[in-house]
């Protein structure tokens, strides 16, 4: 059989230990057997939060290659395909160096236990220490403090986006025990760039910062970003800067904006005005609010425009629902699917004001989906008119009867990818 990263990838997830349990022993031990790649890494930018991790670092990324500087970028989960998560010095990691990669890492853990993320991450921070770049940006999956990636001593820059309520069972029931574990990746004297938080996340993460003696770029202190008049208004110390919106759409990206406006001044100088421009005109971040306007479902859901999101939480939810309220007015039809992981209801409660029904499916392949029928019946505790498909494109089918409407797929990443796949747009390039 010709080895791929898919089969090797399949294997790795057979490793995982029996009880989950955040630790960062078994990442440790793994990266010690490969020669510590983490300390050969070009400057890292190391990006934790609820909501908004990775349209901020695609913005990052945006302004650092439009100085012409190469940049590594580590993400998840993926849309498409796994390739999505690794990015050398600006490009989407290829199928013979993935599998040479995965098959070194494996060859190198045995049948050691270890989770998927903990075991693809070492291959990713492998990958990075061998190929030359100016930057890494690193992307935190759960939390922060016991994170896989939080394996880095001293990095250029921390991010924290701002924290929400998400992934209790592992971080916390409370805004403050979650703040603590994102701020777990703040670094003694490393500058942190704070994004906008609740009150009672804001006081755990500066509490962390001043015992480490870091230094904070945080919203409403030391910088400040707004809408006015169509532009993006952001000011800090070195002045005030006048640009576009951001192209990514909703009003939740001007803060996003912000954090990647105020890590780009700190990397880079009074020089970076081109950079923070080009972060907001010239980012691309699939499935946060994206409208499809090609493929197979587009086809399908014609005349009804298609939208797509992959957010999946109560403050994404209430993102979501404040975007929608900015778009021209338009009948709003919801296709959602959601992991049984999630507050569903913190979800959709915020949709309800926007969404005229709700057609729930299953996310295909994935054991911990909701099944459709639950999801409906959420929905329509939440005030959403709602009922089942068996697949996305049915649902398509039905809700293109209704004319020129809007039609949005929502409540998992997951999903989005499914749905990227099946409209032949894919993920990420």
């Amino acid at each position: 059989m010709t080895q791929t990263s898919d089969i090797i990838l399949t294997r790795m997830m057979s490793l995982h230990p029996k009880v989950i349990d955040l630790t960062l022993d078994r990442v440790w031990q793994l990266l010690e057997q490969l020669g510590n790649p983490q300390d050969r890494l070009p400057p890292v930018v190391h990006i934790a939060g609820t909501n908004g991790k990775g349209s901020t670092q695609a913005m990052i990324r945006a302004g650092l290659e439009a100085r012409g500087k190469s940049v590594h970028a580590y993400t998840s989960p993926h849309l498409a395909r796994f390739h999505e998560r690794i990015r050398l010095a600006g490009k989407l990691i290829d199928e013979a160096d993935l599998t040479a990669l995965l098959d070194r890492v494996e060859q190198t853990n045995g049948d050691v236990p270890i989770t998927y993320f903990e075991i693809t991450t070492v291959a990713a921070l492998l990958a990075f220490a061998d190929t030359a770049a100016d930057y890494t940006l690193l992307e935190v999956g759960l939390g922060g403090r016991l994170d896989a990636t939080n394996v880095v001593a001293n990095p250029a820059l921390t991010v924290i986006t701002p924290v929400d309520l998400d992934h209790q069972s592992f971080l916390g029931d409370t805004l403050p025990l979650i703040a603590a574990e994102k701020a777990g990746i703040i670094k003694r004297g490393v500058t942190c760039v704070v994004g906008p938080q609740h009150d009672a996340a804001l006081e755990v993460i500066e509490d962390r910062a001043a015992r480490l003696g870091a230094p904070l770029l945080a919203h409403g202190q030391h910088w400040q970003v707004s809408e006015e008049r169509g532009r993006l208004i952001y000011q800090d110390e070195r002045g005030l800067l006048d640009l576009p919106l951001p192209v990514l759409p909703g009003p939740h990206q001007i803060g996003n904006a912000g954090m990647a406006i105020a890590a780009l001044r700190h990397l880079t100088g009074n020089q970076a005005e081109d950079a923070c421009e080009a972060a907001v005109t010239r980012v691309s971040w699939p499935a946060r609010m994206q409208r499809l306007t090609e493929g197979t479902l587009v086809d399908l859901a014609a005349p009804a425009e298609l939208w797509l999101d992959g957010g999946h939480n109560p403050a994404a939810g209430r993102m979501l629902a404040q975007t929608l309220n900015g778009l021209p007015p338009k009948p709003t039809h919801l296709i959602c699917g959601m992991l049984n992981t999630k507050d569903i209801t913190g979800y959709l409660t915020p949709l309800a004001q926007q969404a005229i029904t709700l057609t729930a499916v299953s996310i295909p392949g994935e054991t911990a989906t909701i099944p459709a029928d639950e999801t409906a019946r959420i929905a329509a505790e939440a005030g959403i008119a709602a009922t089942t498909a068996p697949d996305v494109q049915t649902a398509l089918r039905a809700l293109s009867a209704r004319g020129p409407v809007r039609v949005l797929i929502c409540g998992s990443l997951y999903l989005a990818g499914h749905v990227l796949r099946l409209n032949g747009s894919g993920g990420p390039v």
